[in-house]
């Protein structure tokens, strides 16, 4: 893991999160993009050094959703910056780190995602990512 990408907040209305943010943060969301496949709508705020993402569900059976059912609004994932994410998967495997994914997949941001599940990392949901060529 190269270093900390974004940080993921999981929100119930992305509109209203939009606003609230964009005054806290002094600037607007430079995005916004849906994730049909994990049913999903995310905006990102870029903060220099790191970036932050909202994110809402789309649809009751997506993860998001569960997650705010569960746990409420709030903290969803911490996202790092990897530069071959195949190679990390594997040798987090051999950590015995589980992974939610065999593969990475298409995110947001232009981004191939994959996550670790959180039960092997303290309850912190751990996303890579790495740019889409």
């Amino acid at each position: 893991m190269k270093k900390l990408e974004h940080i993921g907040i999981a929100v119930k209305d992305l509109d209203a999160a939009n606003v609230l943010f964009a005054k806290l943060f002094g600037k607007p969301h430079y995005k916004v993009e849906e994730v049909e496949k994990e049913g999903v709508r995310t905006s990102f705020f870029d903060l220099g050094n790191v970036k932050i993402e909202l994110v809402a569900a789309t649809r009751p059976d997506s993860a998001i959703a569960k997650f705010i059912e569960k746990r409420g609004e709030g903290l969803h994932h911490l996202a790092f910056e990897s530069e071959g994410i195949e190679n990390e998967m594997a040798q987090l495997k051999t950590k015995n780190f589980e992974l939610l994914s065999e593969k990475p997949f298409a995110g947001a941001d232009n981004k191939n995602v994959a996550f670790i599940h959180p039960k092997t990392t303290n309850h912190v949901l751990v996303e890579l990512c790495q740019e889409r060529v």
